[in-house]
């Protein structure tokens, strides 16, 4: 069984865990990001989950035991929807033994049904790991109804959708 469930202020300390293992998995992405003199990567927007309105944090679980994480994130409106927000990815994992279980692909269809709306999902160029992964599962959450887009402050494709409980899934 495959489910999320919203991390609680309390439970931030294994969030900061699973960051750990989720930079590492990064790093061979990201050349610029090392970590401390402590021997830890940092993640700047940690607290802001609790701190700011718009940032959703989620543990991922299979079977009850944690998988991997996500965070969304709301930035900028979209004055054509009814639902003015738009959604975010701003990090997504799931721990490699969980891979190739459609882990990921579920856990996104479950974020999109519960955040419906306009979405734009960002990966930077040199994963195409990712990229991969998002494009297929963006494809078969939207049957084939999304934008790939590029933006100027941002080196890598950008999925653009919009989700809807009724069109999708």
């Amino acid at each position: 069984m495959i489910s999320i469930q919203q991390v609680e202020y309390e439970q931030k300390s294994t969030l900061r865990n699973l960051l750990q293992l989720y930079k590492y998995d990064f790093s061979e992405f990201d050349s610029e990001d090392d970590i401390n003199p402590s021997g830890l990567y940092e993640y700047m927007y940690l607290d802001h989950y609790w701190t700011e309105n718009g940032r959703y944090p989620f543990f991922i679980k299979v079977n009850h035991k944690l998988a991997g994480f996500a965070l969304v994130r709301t930035f900028g409106t979209n004055e054509n929807e009814t639902n003015p927000f738009i959604y975010s990815i701003a990090e997504f994992f799931v721990m490699k033994k969980y891979r190739k279980l459609k882990v990921g692909q579920t856990v996104a269809f479950e974020l999109f049904n519960r955040f419906p709306g306009c979405w734009k999902v960002a990966q930077i160029e040199e994963n195409e790991p990712a990229q991969a992964f998002w494009r297929k599962t963006i494809d078969r959450y939207t049957n084939g109804r999304y934008k790939e887009i590029r933006e100027d402050d941002w080196e890598g494709p950008i999925q653009t959708f919009s989700s809807n409980m009724e069109d999708n899934a």
